[in-house]
C-alpha cells in the first residue's frame, strides 16, 4: 500500500510540475493560439532543473563501493 501510494504521489507531482512550469503546456486561451513559442530561456530553466544540474557532477555509477569491490579484487 505504501509503495502505490509514493508511487502515486509521484505520478501526481511531475504531472504538477508540468501542467505549472512546462513551457510547453498552454493552458489559457491566447498562449494555445500561437503555434510555436519562442521560448528558448524557459525551455532551458525546464530542463536544467536542480537535481539534473546535482547529477551532471556525480559519476555514472549506482553502487560505487559495490563497484569499487569488485573491480579492485582482481
Amino acid at each position: 500500500m505504501a509503495a502505490m501510494a509514493f508511487v502515486t504521489g509521484m505520478c501526481i507531482s511531475q504531472l504538477t510540475r508540468n501542467l505549472f512550469l512546462n513551457p510547453d503546456v498552454r493552458i489559457n486561451k491566447v498562449h494555445r493560439k500561437t503555434a510555436v513559442l519562442e521560448n528558448q530561456e524557459e525551455g532551458e530553466s525546464m530542463q536544467s532543473h536542480r537535481l539534473r544540474r546535482f547529477l551532471r557532477t556525480r559519476p555514472p555509477e549506482v553502487m560505487p563501493a559495490v563497484n569499487r569491490f569488485f573491480s579492485d579484487g582482481n
